[in-house]
């Protein structure tokens, strides 16, 4: 089994930054990878970013640039730079294990003001 605690998020300011961060505990050696996703409300949970145990980052083409998805170890982070009012969400984290058990975090609020 695998927790994880989402923390960092808050309000901003349109082109502002924040940083995401994602504390993995339990079996944190199975996860083949880690990603974030997000849930505007009145709308599906959608991709965000992934990162693999070999360092492989691929990013939904709406944050390319902006953001930037980091591991290390047992905690796994999200910057966002240039921030738009459709960032906004709930940012949530999620780990994928070698046997493809996924686990997610219970998510923290990103607000976005214009």
């Amino acid at each position: 089994q695998v927790q994880l605690v989402e923390s960092g998020g808050g309000l901003v300011q349109a082109g502002g930054s924040l940083r995401l961060s994602c504390a993995a505990s339990g079996s944190i050696f199975s996860l083949n990878a880690m990603g974030w996703y997000r849930q505007a409300p009145g709308k599906q949970r959608e991709w965000v970013a992934t990162i693999t145990n070999a360092g492989v980052t691929v990013y939904a083409d709406s944050v390319k640039g902006r953001f930037t998805i980091s591991r290390d170890n047992a905690m796994l982070y999200l910057q966002m730079s240039s921030l738009k009012p459709e960032d906004t969400a709930v940012y949530y984290c999620k780990g994928l294990s070698r046997t493809t058990s996924t686990y997610w975090g219970r998510g923290t609020q990103v607000t976005v003001s214009s």
